[in-house]
């Protein structure tokens, strides 16, 4: 080889060297920028998430402030509940939700098959409590306005079948389609004779909107740590993982025997 080729062939792959030297201080410098937004929207996201949360609390406090207009047959302490079943059953079942509430929606899911059929048969009874815990960690106003609406639905005796309607056609819990009152009054039409005038003016006006508000600040003082709290007997069943639907209505089965 002669010397001329040797000494182009050495400078093509000092050249190439260079190049390769050049690629990785772009990219180190392009990570650098990645890795540098990337906190930024973290930090921008943790400081919006605090605000919600913060603002939630406040407007929790202001609707409590107001009269409180209870819906038709509430139970239990301050008139938060909403039963169903016979009062008369030996067994009660004590369940916190939040309509916009993904896990609620897998709770009923699972176990509504078996607590309308122990309801039915004058075995147990339901206390439902409604919460607005998704409207103050994602913004928005649905889980007060459908927890409103079934307050609604409840003066109207119909509280049971326009639960469940809620939580059938549940939307994504990011998707605050609850807030709208057309979206409720609609699913209202689901449930036979429950979309007349009166439950109309109910939902418009957010007659019991102070009602929830209240029964949200009683799930917040009951240091329950997330919805769905389920209570059987004083314990949270839908945190123990080896409950089953089918556990849980021979529980009810024996209590009722005893």
């Amino acid at each position: 080889m002669s010397e001329k080729n040797r000494e182009g062939k050495r400078t093509a792959r000092e050249r190439l060297a260079v190049e390769r030297e050049k690629q990785k201080s772009a990219d180190k410098r392009r990570r650098a920028l990645i890795v540098g937004g990337a906190v930024v929207a973290v930090l921008g996201l943790a400081a919006v998430i605090g605000v919600v949360a913060a603002n939630a609390g406040k407007d929790d406090e202001s609707e409590a402030s107001g009269p409180v207009v209870a819906p038709s047959g509430a139970q239990g302490k301050d008139g938060l509940a909403i039963p169903v079943g016979k009062d008369s059953a030996k067994s009660t079942l004590t369940v916190w939700e939040d309509f916009r509430c993904p896990a609620c929606k897998s709770f009923e899911t699972a176990y509504r098959p078996v607590i309308h059929e122990l309801t039915d048969a004058g075995q147990l009874k339901v206390e439902y409590h409604l919460v607005t815990l998704i409207d103050g960690n994602m913004g928005g106003s649905g889980s007060r306005n459908a927890a409103n609406a079934a307050a609604c639905a409840q003066d109207a005796g119909k509280f049971a079948a326009y639960h469940d309607v809620l939580f059938e056609n549940q939307p994504q819990e990011v998707d605050d389609a609850y807030a709208g009152n057309a979206k409720l009054i609609e699913l209202a039409g689901k449930v036979d004779g429950l979309d007349t005038p009166a439950f109309r003016k109910c939902v418009e006006s957010g007659t019991h909107n102070t009602w929830v508000a209240k029964s949200h600040q009683a799930f917040n003082k009951g240091g329950f740590s997330g919805t769905p709290t389920v209570l059987f007997d004083g314990e949270n069943i839908y945190q123990d993982r080896t409950m089953t639907p089918a556990k849980f209505k021979k529980m009810v089965e024996e209590q009722n025997k005893g």
